[in-house]
């Protein structure tokens, strides 16, 4: 084959231009230390480049974010928990000394004084906040537990499902001593059908007091033959059907004597309490039947828990605005690794209730009633010393208040006692509950620990993979490029050589 000096020289450019590419590439390699500038250069590298850093920026917003996020919401929540539970802790051992140990004056004002600071804080921690969150307040993470002020005008519709379960014994009084403040009053005596006198029934306490009148239509239970609510006046007990009475004043119902039916039952909106009669009780004990109660409760205290949190319920505030909620499960996610979302809030309704407050409301009424009680004893012994009631006919009236003065201390002090070991109890369940609660949290936080251990391996192994597709090392670069270099040297001396010659060098 014949090979000209045109074929020659056109290979030689071919050749050095090559080896110049060659050079280029390694000089620009050397310079960014990375394998390709642009996706043309290596298809390969930068399709796996682009699923590198996309993996890489997704475990960058994990680990940077979204855990020190759950951390800090699940650290705040754990601290809330803690409060709550030293609070129930005190609440228990108040219980506990009270149920125990005979109380005297200063020890009566020492814990009366101590219950109304832990009430004043036992929705408080409710309504801690994580960065302006409230972390209790499940998907409504911008309103409190808790209504933060006196609210008079706002409105509540509330459903209020209980049960069997929330059947309680409790006990109630009349006749209490008036202490007489004349002469006139002393020598009138206390009568003695008018005593003081203490009954116990069975009872419902719904979760607020002071609410306005219900129709019996409202107060349903629900019945297992039909598979539906139907209404309490409706349900058969003992040969008949439940007298239900939603309109009986409470301190008229005291005043004439707490009687109920045995198969009647009263609601009392003054108190937020459901009387049951003996039957009613024992038919809804043994057929282990729910209740369901819907109410309206208009203006709440600074404190007093949302209905919305915890019932299915309507704020009616505004009539022509008419705000209806459901009660469901709210649990707030965090995705915290890839394919992977944890649970970071533990909701209100799974730890504390209504009815802690309710529980601390009648402890501190009732130690309240006992220094009551207690005064009016000492008042009127005191009076029976003073001059103007010397004469016997004054010191024996006296003696007749006295003896009924007594007799209502001697109430108050069994029902306190009783109370407070029935609250030992109850509020072991509590902390129970709380417990649970912050085992629950812990096993979250323990796996969230995990997590963030696995996530910060996986970005090392993934920064590794990423440097390794797309980085060189500069010590091998350089002896890449010194060869290439030495290469295209090599071609231009080459070329010149073998391009300096022509046919007429031979002629």
């Amino acid at each position: 084959m014949r090979v000209t000096n045109s074929m020659i020289s056109k290979n030689s450019m071919t050749n050095m231009n090559n080896n110049k590419v060659n050079v280029n590439t390694l000089n620009n390699q050397m310079t960014t230390q990375k394998k390709i500038s642009r996706p043309s250069e290596d298809p390969v590298v930068a399709i796996r480049a682009l699923r590198l850093r996309s993996n890489l920026n997704e475990l960058n917003q994990y680990f940077e974010r979204n855990i020190p996020d759950a951390k800090s919401w699940i650290e705040v929540t754990e601290s809330a928990l803690i409060n709550m539970q030293r609070i129930m802790d005190d609440v228990y051992n108040e219980c506990v000394a009270g149920s125990n140990d005979p109380l005297n004056e200063q020890d009566r004002a020492a814990i009366l004084k101590n219950l109304q600071s832990l009430r004043d804080q036992v929705y408080r921690e409710g309504n801690a906040d994580c960065a302006g969150r409230y972390v209790f307040t499940g998907y409504k993470t911008n309103k409190q537990l808790t209504f933060p002020e006196d609210e008079a005008k706002t409105e509540y519709f509330i459903t209020e499902k209980v049960s069997y379960k929330d059947i309680e014994e409790n006990r109630y009084y009349n006749n209490q001593v008036v202490v007489p403040n004349t002469p006139a009053e002393v020598l009138a005596g206390k009568d003695i059908s008018k005593m003081p006198q203490e009954y116990t029934h069975k009872r419902i306490h719904l979760s607020y007091e002071g609410t306005e009148s219900l129709t019996r239509g409202d107060l349903k239970y629900y019945d297992e033959t039909i598979g539906d609510w139907d209404s309490l006046s409706n349900m058969e007990v003992n040969g008949g059907v439940v007298n239900v009475t939603v309109d009986q004043s409470y301190d008229v119902w005291v005043a004439g004597g707490c009687q109920v039916g045995d198969r009647q039952v009263l609601y009392f909106k003054e108190t937020g309490e459901l009387i049951l009669g003996k039957d009613v009780a024992n038919q809804l004990g043994s057929d282990k039947t729910q209740l369901s109660i819907g109410y309206t409760k208009k203006g709440f205290a600074e404190g007093e828990l949302r209905p919305e949190h915890y019932f299915d319920c309507e704020d009616r505030t505004d009539p022509n605005n008419v705000v209806k909620y459901t009660k469901q499960n709210q649990e707030i996610k965090f995705t915290v690794a890839f394919n992977q979302s944890l649970t970071v809030n533990t909701q209100a309704s799974d730890v504390f209730d209504a009815s802690i407050g309710r529980d601390v409301d009648e402890l501190t009424n009732a130690v309240q009633a006992a220094i009551a009680a207690h005064d009016k004893v000492k008042t009127i012994k005191d009076m029976q010393k003073q001059a103007q009631y010397s004469d016997a006919a004054s010191q024996a009236a006296l003696g007749e208040w006295l003896e009924a003065a007594e007799k209502e201390a001697v109430y108050a002090d069994n029902n306190m006692k009783k109370l407070y070991s029935k609250g030992v109890g109850k509020f072991q369940d509590y902390k129970d509950t709380i417990t649970l609660a912050r085992t629950d949290l812990g096993s979250r936080e323990d796996r969230l620990k995990l997590t963030e251990t696995r996530v910060s391996d996986q970005q090392t192994t993934f920064e590794q993979l990423k440097s390794r597709n797309e980085d060189m090392e500069l010590s091998d670069i350089i002896i890449e490029y010194t060869a290439a270099y030495n290469a295209y040297q090599a071609s231009l001396q080459a070329s010149a050589k073998a391009n300096g010659m022509t046919l007429l060098n031979y002629l």
